[in-house]
């Protein structure tokens, strides 16, 4: 941790600590150095160290990252024989990656880079000091070097006294340095809501100014840093900066247009504002480590949870506003932004899901629910169950202590129905006591349309009555049947009715 007594004895004390281990760090810098090159760890690295975010052994955690005035054609050869592992995907950018004993390293040629205004891609020009390297960093805390070996400290633009004063800046013109990558916007932000670096008020400027060019920038370069933001230690203060910057409205403009809405429980100033507390309250339920830690999902609903507002809102009489549905109208909304995100597929239909449950508790009145609706619950839930229970709890943010308590205690009683129910039946995993190829079984059916019915309708029955045993659901799948007039196999169809017009005596009843 930085000591800011001595900033600098302290610099050198972690410095010391983060090249004990790996040890293979010293060792690359040897092969540089008897190759005539000059190696310098950068980057983040360097700056955990000085923050004292190290793992029992020493280590960051991250992959170490390399400056050097060696060509990659040059990195190739110098490091041949020596690594386990090269990989190239980085080349075309000065980048050549290295594993040795396990660790991983990536070494870059010092480099100047730039976007042309109207594209997504840097284009790169080697540079030939130190110095021109970090000057193009993205931020002072992030343009520090340690020599390899050697164990010089570089610090040429004031990063480690930023780390004390936990403040954030950029090596040269902010303005620069956002126009060279503008997805540095985005990081300032994370670095605020990470390490709890306020940006200096010219850094602000220049995200607000330039703002406009993030629209050049990959969506999936954009993903993956709001990606990262949710799961820092603080993503509300990095959302509310980038909703202040204007960012939101081009990367999440659902955020910005929460600050529109009146909560319809009036305890807030808007639905922005109880939307960041819910996230924090979400946070707050977290599980902690080893075995838990940043829960994506679970963020990612609170902060969308309630995106279908602003859509929904009708005004009532007496002043108020309600939001009807607006469950609904988010699963789709966040759906679809998920989607333009281009998430994983898997993560989006999880968010998605808890967006789109998280009012269904509010049906529960004070108990009134049948095991039926309960094991409904549980189904639609599915493994977002525990994530559900956390997310329904955030969404409490009333003053009204005496109605925070009720709803607690609500839901309480209904974790404990769900507790009894997982003891008698696997409602966890619940599905039809026949399945898909027993219904065509026992009706001589092909799949088809007729089997879907008939095992929805099934699954309805297994809400309703619970576990009954084979002879019983097989009794009720035959009764739903015959209502149905679907066939059964040995057993005579019914005689049609006959329909007889009006004044007419049926056959066979003639006077």
């Amino acid at each position: 941790m930085i000591c800011l007594d001595n900033p600098r004895d302290s610099a050198e004390r972690a410095v010391s600590a983060l090249l004990k281990v790996p040890t293979p760090a010293d060792g690359l810098g040897r092969v540089f150095a008897a190759a005539g090159h000059s190696l310098h760890l950068v980057g983040g690295s360097v700056r955990d160290a000085l923050l004292g975010r190290l793992d029992a052994a020493g280590n960051t955690g991250a992959d170490l990252d390399f400056a050097t005035d060696a060509h990659p054609e040059r990195v190739l050869e110098i490091t041949r024989g020596w690594a386990d592992a090269v990989w190239e995907a980085g080349i075309a950018f000065g980048t050549v990656g290295l594993i040795r004993a396990g660790v991983r390293f990536e070494v870059t040629t010092y480099r100047t880079e730039a976007y042309d205004r109207t594209s997504r891609n840097p284009t790169v020009a080697y540079g030939d000091t130190l110095e021109g390297d970090l000057v193009r960093r993205d931020f002072t805390v992030n343009a520090m070097a340690v020599s390899v070996p050697g164990h010089e400290f570089v610090d040429l633009f004031g990063g480690m006294a930023d780390l004390a004063r936990k403040v954030l800046r950029t090596p040269g013109s902010p303005e620069a340095s956002f126009d060279d990558d503008p997805l540095r916007i985005l990081r300032a932000a994370r670095f605020e809501a990470q390490l709890g670096l306020e940006p200096v008020p010219e850094l602000i400027a220049a995200m607000r100014s330039r703002t406009p060019r993030l629209k050049i920038v990959s969506v999936e370069r954009i993903r993956d840093e709001l990606r990262k933001l949710m799961v820092s230690p603080d993503p509300s203060a990095g959302l509310a900066r980038l909703v202040d910057v204007g960012v939101t409205d081009i990367v999440l403009p659902e955020l910005p247009a929460l600050r529109m809405e009146i909560d319809e429980h009036h305890q807030h100033k808007d639905v922005y504002t109880h939307t960041l507390t819910v996230l924090q309250q979400a946070i707050a339920l977290e599980d902690p480590p080893p075995d838990g830690g940043p829960d994506e999902v679970l963020r990612w609903a609170a902060l969308l949870h309630d995106v279908g507002k602003p859509r929904t809102r009708r005004h009532i009489p007496g002043g108020g506003v309600s939001f009807h549905h607006h469950e609904v109208v988010g699963r789709d909304m966040t759906r679809k932004r998920l989607a333009a995100l281009r998430f994983p597929k898997d993560v989006a239909d999880a968010i998605t899901l808890l967006v789109f449950l998280h009012l269904r508790f509010h049906g529960y009145g004070r108990g009134e629910w049948t095991d039926a609706a309960v094991r409904r619950y549980i189904h639609d839930a599915g493994p977002q169950l525990s994530r559900l229970h956390k997310l329904v709890r955030s969404d409490c943010t009333t003053r009204n202590r005496r109605k925070a308590e009720m709803l607690a205690a609500t839901y309480d009683a209904l974790e404990e129905r769900i507790a009894r129910l997982s003891e008698q039946e696997e409602v966890a995993s619940i599905r039809p006591e026949l399945s898909g190829d027993d219904i065509m079984a026992l009706l001589d059916l092909r799949p088809g349309r007729l089997v879907g019915q008939a095992r929805a309708h099934m699954l309805d029955f297994r809400f309703e009555a619970g576990l009954v045993g084979r002879e019983a659901a097989e009794a009720e799948l035959l009764r739903w049947a015959r209502e149905n007039s679907v066939p059964i196999p040995g057993e005579p169809p019914e005689p049609p009715e006959l329909s007889v017009p009006p004044g007419e005596v049926p056959p066979g009843d003639e006077a």
